[in-house]
């Protein structure tokens, strides 16, 4: 059984080692992550081009997503390295301490706009919750809180407000500059950290494109209020990631099981991509084997439909990033299992507008209903296949294109398989039959089997407008 539930992999100093990234092609990664919030910009160009080297060496096909950091929303260090904060005391955050002035009655805060965030009453949340502050007042450079949940606290960790609320921008000069290196790069997804409305989105896709990039772009849904403009955001994006990292601080943690249902859902039913990610197999950054709660995790999410699934520190600087995505692969193949036809969202009632659309929702309900052996589309752009993936289906579907880009982009889709493919004349029927063999070359057809082959009549994106049934051999 092939995985359908794809996996995606951050690259850092531990995939830097000797003969590391081949092994994690081998294992299975589709789509390797820049995180742009750590490392130096040379250190990331290098592991793209080996990434995509070693990927063209072992005949894959891997996506490359550039994580953008976003805003800078930390507090700054301590004088001392870290202090213990104790329930009931006084600690202040000030905007005008030095960066390394901290001490365990105050901290410098590196994100100026603080005070004007801020009210009494407010609760701050440092280092992913495990502080807790409650504001008691404000003025000028300073917010003065009580501790209500203490512990160690070092330097540069983040601040988040509970229900959300901090109004720093998306998109900050560092993002602008790893935007241009992204398309210089030919990165294949870009991700926005922290949007807030559907015109961070549309900023981040207009800088991108003014650089000369095409990559997908991906809204990460981690602030309270991206959730009141979800639907909008989504719209805007071609990707969602549920970061529940920051999302689970701000909205409190009992809410993020629905909220990522909610994402996932919704995502598929506007034909986005959607990929789940933050502390899927976080043990695995010193332990061999994930715990049952991880295993269940990443299968939960298997189950509610989301393409992708993300490995963060478990890779870029765990002890088994190689164990991690292998472990992974085997849940998602596991959970994969226990999906079924009626389990699936067959979107029958919906109205199509767009043709392509169409003929996507009539192939996936013909190839379940006569058990065809494998999907084949013939595509420029891809939309065909990420249209009939937003189906949840046994089919494998083969996305063949001549267009390297186009395959790189489908590595984040769901059940979807790329396939390098140039037939000889797009204007007669042989590409069809030329695509067959291709498959059956490869090993994943055989004569007597059964084939439901998409294309267009005319060449070029968005113009998939038939559907053919093929026997394998006839």
């Amino acid at each position: 059984m092939k995985r359908k539930t794809k996996i995606v992999a951050t690259m850092g100093p531990a995939t830097d080692q000797p003969g590391v990234l081949e092994r994690l092609i081998a294992a299975g990664v589709d789509v390797f992550r820049i995180n742009f919030s750590h490392g130096k910009t040379a250190e990331h160009a290098a592991r793209i081009e080996q990434a995509r080297a070693i990927a063209t060496q072992q005949g894959r096909d891997v996506g490359i997503l550039c994580d953008l950091q976003g805003p800078k929303i930390r507090i700054e260090n301590f004088a001392d390295g870290a202090v213990e904060l104790v329930e009931g005391q006084p600690f202040a955050l000030d905007t005008a301490l030095g960066a390394a002035a901290g001490d365990a009655s105050v901290v410098g805060c590196a994100y100026q706009q603080l005070p004007d965030d801020v009210a009494a009453g407010d609760t701050l949340l440092l280092n992913d919750g495990a502080i807790a502050l409650r504001v008691e007042k404000v003025g000028g450079s300073r917010v003065d809180c009580t501790v209500t949940q203490g512990g160690m606290l070092s330097g540069r960790k983040g601040i988040n407000k509970l229900g959300g609320g901090l109004s720093a921008p998306a998109l900050t000069d560092e993002d602008l500059a790893n935007i241009r290196y992204a398309a210089e790069w030919k990165a294949d997804f870009l991700a926005v950290s922290f949007p807030r409305t559907a015109d961070d989105i549309t900023r981040a896709r207009d800088l991108l494109q003014a650089a000369g990039g095409d990559a997908w772009i991906v809204a990460k849904i981690e602030r309270a209020e991206a959730l009141e403009h979800l639907e909008d955001i989504l719209k805007a994006a071609d990707v969602a990631m549920v970061a529940r990292g920051d999302l689970g601080v701000e909205i409190g943690e009992a809410e993020l099981p629905g909220v990522q249902k909610r994402i996932i859902t919704l995502s598929r039913e506007l034909n986005r991509a959607v990929i789940t990610a933050t502390q899927m197999m976080e043990s695995m950054i010193t332990q061999p084997i994930p715990t049952r709660a991880e295993v269940l995790d990443v299968a939960n999410a298997v189950i509610d439909g989301t393409d992708a699934v993300m490995l963060s520190a478990e890779t870029a600087t765990g002890r088994h990033p190689v164990r991690a995505v292998e472990h992974m692969g085997r849940i998602c193949i596991a959970a994969e299992r226990q999906l079924t036809p009626e389990r699936a969202n067959s979107r029958i009632s919906q109205h199509f507008r767009r043709t392509d659309e169409a003929i996507a929702m009539a192939t996936m309900f013909t190839a379940r209903f006569m058990h065809a052996d494998a999907i084949v589309a013939l595509t420029e752009s891809g939309a065909t296949a990420l249209l009939m993936s937003r189906i949840n289906s046994t089919t494998p579907i083969y996305a063949m294109t001549r267009h390297p880009s186009t395959r790189a982009r489908m590595t984040v889709c769901r059940g979807v398989f790329t396939v390098d493919f140039a037939p000889t004349n797009l204007d007669t029927s042989k590409p069809v039959g030329e695509a067959i063999q291709v498959l059956v070359d490869r090993g994943d057809l055989e004569n007597g089997q059964r084939a439901l082959v998409t294309k267009g009549d005319f060449s070029g994106p968005g113009g998939t407008n038939t559907m053919k049934i093929v026997t394998v051999g006839e």
